[in-house]
């Protein structure tokens, strides 16, 4: 299912094993994204969307935005 964003973007509901792929990351460390309480912690990590009661997604563009701040935090630490 493909809907629109109030930017036009296209977006659509990933779920965890897809956002695994997508960035490269483990389940555990997604989820130490996500908890306060973790040492690798990262505010700007994007948060889940509950889908029901024991289903949750991510919402692909926010994930495409986190991957594009990582890359370019990474390249102006090389320059």
């Amino acid at each position: 299912m493909t809907t629109k964003t109030t930017s036009q973007a296209p977006f659509f509901i990933m779920r965890r094993r897809d956002v695994e792929k997508k960035t490269g990351l483990s389940r555990s460390t997604i989820y130490d994204k996500l908890s306060p309480k973790s040492p690798r912690y990262d505010p700007t990590f994007p948060k889940q969307v509950h889908l029901g009661l024991d289903a949750v997604g991510w919402v692909s563009t926010e994930i495409d935005q986190w991957l594009l701040s990582k890359i370019e935090a990474s390249r102006q630490q090389a320059a």
